[in-house]
């Protein structure tokens, strides 16, 4: 872990940094001191976490805790906004590099930054004193996983995903507004469109993280009236734009009715094995695959074959064999957080 400590200006009154911040009615100089004194987590510090962090650390939230177990690629730097070519080139992990930079531009605030993947059995310590988490991740696996944590624990927390030229976001507060689960009691079923298959435009990022981090100072300086209670989503390529209500809990929702914290159990993760020499074993069977359709999306990104019960892809250093019913074999490592990183990339998660 790094962490980068408070300058001990960090009590003082708002200065010039944030005047004009503090000119705005809805904070004032109360509300920045409040954002001075918060402490929020954001987990993936990809292109909406990397935004997040961004915002918020100029905002001036005091503690930000960044939490990712993937590192800078080059592909990264068109929407990924806090990194640039020195990062890639030295492969820097993505809450190291995130840290420097924010240090480089305020050294006011304190960043802490884990390199880790988000697990069941290290959750509780990772999220360990703060007030507000931020889904930066990539996939649902994880997703459903801060729900668990956040409804057990009365976290706040706010979901946020950006593929192609749309994004989506939901604000959820534990006892008050609906859950994740909720509104989407199971993970979406089959190959989901990730960034390395669908692409993805900084501008739909920039627009969703812009969105949720405004609700993150909403929800840091207690303007709880002025909280959008609604999923929302957009697509700025298309000019849509769509409204869910969540403004309260759905009857019989396992997780914030029923209180069934499958994930936290690790019930919903799929099981991961070493499977042979320098290999590991995704035992995921409930997503079943279109080969032919799973190839063209994957052909881009490194060689493909398939047949109809199973294809075999290379990207790069690594070889991933996808079943029908979506489990998989990633030849090349053995660590589980590579393979599984793998997996979200290019299947989903």
């Amino acid at each position: 872990m790094i962490s980068l400590e408070l300058d001990p200006k960090f009590n003082r009154e708002p200065e010039d940094r944030y005047s004009r911040q503090v000119l705005f009615r809805g904070i004032g100089a109360e509300g920045q001191r409040r954002l001075s004194a918060s402490r929020i987590a954001i987990v993936g510090c990809g292109a909406t976490g990397s935004a997040l962090a961004s915002l918020l650390a100029r905002a001036g939230v005091g503690l930000i805790r960044i939490i990712d177990r993937d590192y800078v690629e080059s592909s990264n730097l068109q929407r990924q906004s806090l990194f640039d070519e020195s990062d890639a080139a030295e492969s820097m992990p993505k809450a190291i590099a995130a840290a420097r930079k924010i240090g480089a531009f305020n050294s006011q605030i304190a960043v802490e930054s884990q390199v880790a993947d988000l697990t069941p059995e290290n959750i509780e310590t990772l999220l360990a004193g703060v007030q507000l988490v931020l889904d930066g991740t990539d996939n649902f696996e994880t997703r459903y996983l801060l729900n668990d944590f956040a409804v057990k624990t009365l976290t706040p927390w706010i979901y946020t995903a950006a593929v192609g030229s749309y994004g989506v976001t939901l604000n959820v507060l534990p006892g008050s507004t609906a859950c994740l689960a909720c509104i989407l009691p199971h993970s979406p079923e089959g190959a989901l469109e990730t960034c390395e298959t669908a692409g993805i435009l900084n501008s739909a990022v920039d627009l969703v993280a812009s969105i949720a981090a405004t609700e993150t100072l909403k929800l840091l300086v207690r303007a709880h009236d002025r909280v959008r209670r609604t999923l929302l989503s957009f697509d700025v390529w298309r000019n849509e734009r769509a409204e869910i209500s969540a403004d309260r809990p759905r009857l019989g929702c396992r997780t914030c009715g029923e209180r069934q914290f499958v994930h936290l159990a690790g019930e919903g993760r799929p099981h991961i094995t070493l499977c042979g020499r320098n290999s590991v074993q995704i035992h995921e069977r409930h997503r079943p695959i279109d080969m032919a359709e799973m190839s063209q999306r994957l052909r881009p990104h490194g060689s493909v074959r398939h047949t109809d019960f199973v294809l075999k892809f290379w990207p790069g250093p690594y070889e991933m064999t996808l079943f029908a019913d979506g489990r998989a074999i990633i030849k090349g490592t053995t660590d589980a957080s590579v393979a599984r990183s793998l997996y979200a990339r290019y299947v989903g998660s």
